[in-house]
């Protein structure tokens, strides 16, 4: 509406406030567009930017202070961006998030990559177009910079893999991999396979790396023809697991790098009829236990990621200007059975007698450094403490050799910058 008053023997016009709409129906673009543009947010090309801009000059807009800090209170959601629901470890992940969400009164939305760069910069968009409370990423191609443009609208978690200068949730994934590997050599085993994924950051690289220095700590050969490796781990790619054990010089172990690794791999050594191999998961899923033998697992367990990379996000919202911080949650070796199964003929004793041989266990090593920071750990619960040293000691060595974070931190609850990595 349009008010007029007279003065002084001239009209005087008084425009009425402008309103959201209006800059945008004068710019040619959507209210949310507009939105986008006032609150310098990412995803607007920047010929409409200067265009929604010069419309909120020319009109004279004033953001309404109230209704900006009425949308903030209202935020009520924690979005959850993952490489896919199917994987055991982010559908239990999720799980967790959404009961914690739940019982301070907030929702969950999640949405997943497909460890695909165009598909996470899609359902990134989708989902930071929520009132969001916080936003949980497990990062595939996304920069860091994105997320700290997002990062000014609400709090950011990477979980899984780090992004310079925003919060994360890790696992020591190399010094992991490298008990885990121990123990198989500990075990007795000299050839000992690695199976995992082909994917685009360095998670089950490092696990990698984690496997080569446990060889290299024991003296033994890496062999990249034991090392499996595809982008995605179905019935295929796992085949090839049976073809080779099935080879004259077949491994007598296996790594495999992901539970989703390990499903493919036990799945084609159970169609083909073979022997299991001894075999330890990174990573549970269902039904491991229940195998013949269980299936011997990493427990990087989701239930402690998903309370960490929650309770980032919340202490974020009240105290936005600290951080970033990254927790590295510590994981533990859980046997079952088949990460337990010595070399065929060889009855265990043998092995690990032999393995000591070797490998010189007990000349110098600091086995106690390693299992301190698992006191969890069930190996050392369950198996004598025979069979334990050799293992403790190969990863003591192991973890001095090369190892992909600087300082070889251990794996255990900490809060520590990572605004340099």
């Amino acid at each position: 509406m349009t008010h007029e008053r007279e003065t002084a023997g001239e009209a005087t016009t008084l425009r009425p406030r402008a309103r959201l709409i209006d800059v945008a129906t004068a710019a040619g673009v959507s209210p949310k567009t507009v939105s986008r543009v006032i609150n310098d947010e990412t995803g607007v090309l920047p010929p409409t930017r200067e265009r929604v801009l010069r419309a909120v000059r020319e009109l004279g807009f004033v953001p309404d202070r109230s209704a900006r800090e009425l949308k903030r209170r209202d935020a009520d959601t924690i979005g959850i961006l993952i490489d896919a629901i199917s994987d055991p470890f982010f559908a239990a992940f999720v799980s967790v998030v959404e009961e914690l969400a739940v019982a301070e009164g907030l929702s969950v939305i999640f949405a997943s990559t497909g460890y695909d760069a165009a598909r996470e910069s899609a359902q990134l968009e989708r989902l930071t177009g929520h009132r969001l409370a916080g936003l949980i990423v497990a990062p595939v191609a996304v920069a860091a910079s994105t997320l700290a443009a997002l990062r000014t609208r609400f709090p950011v978690a990477c979980i899984d893999r780090v992004r310079s200068g925003i919060d994360a949730v890790v696992i020591d994934d190399f010094g992991a991999a490298v008990e885990a590997t121990a123990a198989l050599i500990a075990h007795g085993h000299r050839r000992v396979a690695f199976m995992g994924e082909d994917v685009p950051y360095p998670t089950v690289s490092d696990r990698l790396a984690g496997y080569r220095s446990a060889l290299a700590a024991a003296g033994l050969p890496f062999d990249p023809s034991l090392v499996v490796t595809h982008e995605r781990f179905g019935r295929g790619e796992a085949a090839e697991a049976s073809r080779l054990l099935e080879r004259d010089d077949a491994p007598t172990a296996l790594l495999c790098a992901t539970s989703l690794a390990a499903i493919g791999t036990v799945r084609a050594i159970r169609a083909r009829g073979l022997r299991m191999p001894a075999l330890i998961s990174f990573g549970d899923f269902t039904l491991a236990e229940v195998l013949d033998p269980g299936i011997t697992f990493v427990d990087h367990d989701p239930r402690l990621l998903a309370t960490a990379a929650f309770s980032l996000l919340r202490e974020r919202a009240e105290r936005p200007d600290e951080g970033p911080a990254r927790i590295v949650v510590p994981t533990r070796l859980v046997p079952r059975g088949s990460g337990e199964v010595a070399p065929a003929g060889r009855p265990v004793a043998v092995a690990f007698a032999e393995s000591e041989r070797r490998n010189g266990f007990g000349r110098g090593f600091a086995p106690d450094a390693i299992l301190s920071r698992r006191s969890e750990s069930a190996s050392s619960a369950t198996l004598p403490a025979v069979l334990v040293e050799p293992a403790a000691a190969l990863v003591a060595t192991a973890l001095t050799l090369v190892h992909p974070e600087p300082g070889g931190d251990a794996a255990v609850p900490a809060a520590a910058p990572i605004g340099a990595l």
